[in-house]
């Protein structure tokens, strides 16, 4: 059992990722960004989700705008063509399946 906020720390440039369940079936992993941190486009060969924890960034999911905000909740399908840019220090889960 973990508490995923008090797993929360931000590099002072980039990101710092956490796995926290890997196997077969799932894959999760905490994922926090520096602000100012871009990732660029990139697609996954697993359909997921990704849960902003807190913070306040971009999410760009097959050319769609979503503003990453505390409770913000992103489904992307497999091979989704996904970028993303943090404003301000970003903490998200990512999970894939």
């Amino acid at each position: 059992m973990k508490n995923i906020l008090e797993l929360i720390e931000y590099p002072k440039e980039g990101i710092i990722s956490k796995e926290l369940v890997s196997s077969q079936k799932l894959d999760a992993t905490l994922f926090c960004m520096a602000q100012k941190t871009k990732i660029s486009e990139h697609t996954s060969t697993k359909q997921g989700f990704v849960y902003v924890l807190e913070g306040d960034g971009l999410f760009i999911l097959e050319g769609k705008k979503i503003k990453m905000r505390p409770g913000t909740f992103i489904y992307m399908e497999k091979n989704a063509v996904h970028a993303l840019e943090a404003y301000k220090n970003t903490a998200f889960l990512l999970t894939l399946t």
